[in-house]
Parts: structure tokens; C-alpha cells; sequence
């Protein structure tokens, strides 16, 4: 049996078909409960990953470890949400270094299905619709995106389900806002059960928001992809002041730089990624959000703005 906890590191239990995860996990859920697990409902956190890990997904891993009796993460790169197929037979598969990467965060079970194992009559014929807010920001610029993301899932949120009377957990990282705006939505409105838990942002000591797709940039495009985590700060600290938020000067210093192509850059109500409500009594926070192109990698990130004082 595999050591649980992080002052334990080991490499996690290994499966690649929903039958093997659905039999790893009831007896990691039963050997959590003959523990003693709190009130004999022991619980269970997934963690979704594309692969490609790094300290960000550690920080995914870590937040479910420490609140959960059995940690179970996903690495499936899954074909539904890239428009592109250079885009999908480039992103980063490095399986053994992730493995590596989550048993030091005591993750007990990790699983990884090829595309068949996910798909096995071929892409699926029924799928989830992202709906309106699918059709905004990432949306409009990846068509397509967060249907299959949202499929994909879905389906690892169902195989993942405790077999047994359980606490279930899943945990995604707020550097992807509105996939998780999306996701919290759909186990809303789908009835799903399961509680979804947002991780916040890890940055780099330069304030790069950390990304499996960093990896591509050039020494000068990454240095030019600070300008994004810079315009978000700015907007942050004016909010702070209490000043109007001047979205063109922000637009305008990140098209100032070489080598960066800004998709868009706006301010968010961060549960439905429509435009902020007018004030009332209860003042809510917003969400700025920013998309560029810095050379041939598409990068992403947001700052939460203080609600209007």
C-alpha cells in the first residue's frame, strides 16, 4: 500500500482504465475508514490535470492533501479541447516526472487513461455544452474549448466518484477562471455531487503566472510576457485607491510591447464572466482577465479587483 501524506513521498499507485480506479480508490476509501476517518465518512479529492506538471499543479495537490483522506489526480491529455492538432501533439507529456511530482505531494493514486480508455467508441456523439458563458473570452477566441473540456470533466468527476459513503472533493487551479466559473456552474446546474474547490494562482518570483505552455517561450518572450502580470497589478492597485479603473491605458501598455498580441483584457463578475453588477448593498469583488499571444504561445491570467468601497 502506498505510504499517504507529504512527509512520505513515493511514487502513487498507477492505473489507466476506469475499472482499475474504480477498484484502487474503494480500497483506499475503505483503508481511510478502517483508520477511523471522521465520523466513518472518509473523503476523497480529485485533481484533473492535463500532465506537463509543475509548481502550480503541486499547490493543486497539496491543498487536497491536506483535507482529504485519499488524494486521487487525473493526467489526460484530452483531444476535445484543442482546435488545433500542432497545438495537442505538442502540449507536454512527461508522465514520469509527473508522477514524481505528485507522490511528493502524496497523492496515493494517479490516474492516466489513453484516449481510447476516455473515448472508447470514438469521440463521444453527446457532450456537455459550455452554453452562453462557454461563448465568451476563451470561448470566442477557442471554439469548441470548454464543450470538451467541460465533457472531459464531467466524465472524470463520475469515474472518480466514491463507490462508497464518502466526502468527494475536486480541486482546480483559479489561474484558469473561467474554466472553473464553468465547471462550479455545471456541477451547480448538472446536480453533480461533488464539491469544487479553487486553488489560488502561483506566480513566479517575477510575477509570471506559472503554465505548462511557459516552457515554450524564448528568454526575450518570456521577459515580454511579464507586461501581462504587470497591467493586471496596476489595475489591482488603482481599484485599491478607489480610483476608475482605465482599462485603455491597461490595453494600451500591453500592446505597447514588442512581441505581445493582446486578445483581450477586461473586468469580469468572476461567477458568470458577464460585465460586473451595478453597486448595491453588497458590494462584490470582480475579476480582471487577460489573454495575449507572446509569440506563438497564448498565455492567460487575472487578478481579483476589491470590491468598490
Amino acid at each position: 500500500m502506498i505510504p499517504s501524506g507529504p512527509d512520505s513521498p513515493a511514487t502513487p499507485l498507477l492505473v489507466s482504465t476506469p475499472a482499475d480506479l474504480r477498484v484502487a480508490a474503494t480500497a483506499l476509501l475503505d483503508a481511510a475508514r478502517s483508520r477511523g476517518a471522521a465520523d466513518d465518512r472518509p473523503s476523497l479529492a480529485l485533481v484533473p490535470t492535463m500532465g506537463g506538471l509543475h509548481a502550480g499543479h503541486a499547490a493543486l495537490a497539496r491543498a487536497a492533501r491536506a483535507a482529504n483522506d485519499v488524494v486521487v489526480a487525473s493526467v489526460f491529455v484530452n483531444p476535445l479541447q484543442f482546435g488545433d492538432q500542432a497545438d495537442l501533439d505538442r502540449y507536454p507529456r512527461t508522465l514520469e516526472a509527473d508522477l514524481r511530482l505528485l507522490g511528493a505531494q502524496g497523492v496515493d493514486l494517479v490516474f492516466a487513461p489513453g484516449v481510447e480508455d476516455m473515448y472508447p467508441g470514438g469521440e463521444p456523439l453527446v457532450r456537455v455544452s459550455a452554453g452562453p458563458m462557454g461563448r465568451l473570452f476563451e470561448g470566442a477566441s477557442r471554439p469548441g474549448h470548454f464543450d470538451g473540456m467541460l465533457t472531459v470533466v464531467a466524465k472524470l468527476l463520475n469515474l472518480a466518484q466514491p463507490a462508497t459513503r464518502a466526502l468527494y472533493r475536486a480541486y482546480f487551479g483559479e489561474k484558469d477562471a473561467q474554466q472553473l466559473a464553468l465547471i462550479r456552474r455545471m456541477v451547480v446546474d448538472l446536480n453533480l455531487p461533488v464539491q469544487i474547490e479553487g486553488v489560488p494562482i502561483v506566480r513566479d518570483a517575477d510575477g509570471l503566472a506559472l503554465s505548462s505552455r511557459n516552457r515554450f517561450l524564448a528568454p526575450d518572450e518570456r521577459a515580454a510576457a511579464l507586461v501581462l502580470s504587470r497591467a493586471l497589478v496596476a489595475l489591482r492597485e488603482r481599484a485599491e485607491r478607489g480610483g476608475p479603473l482605465d482599462l485603455a491605458a491597461a490595453r494600451a501598455q500591453i500592446t505597447a510591447e514588442e512581441g505581445v498580441d493582446l486578445d483581450y483584457l477586461d473586468v469580469v463578475d468572476p461567477a458568470s464572466f458577464a460585465p460586473p453588477g451595478e453597486p448595491g448593498p453588497e458590494p462584490h469583488a470582480a475579476l480582471a482577465v487577460v489573454a495575449a499571444r507572446v509569440g506563438a504561445v497564448r498565455l492567460i491570467d487575472n487578478i481579483l479587483l476589491p470590491a468598490p468601497r
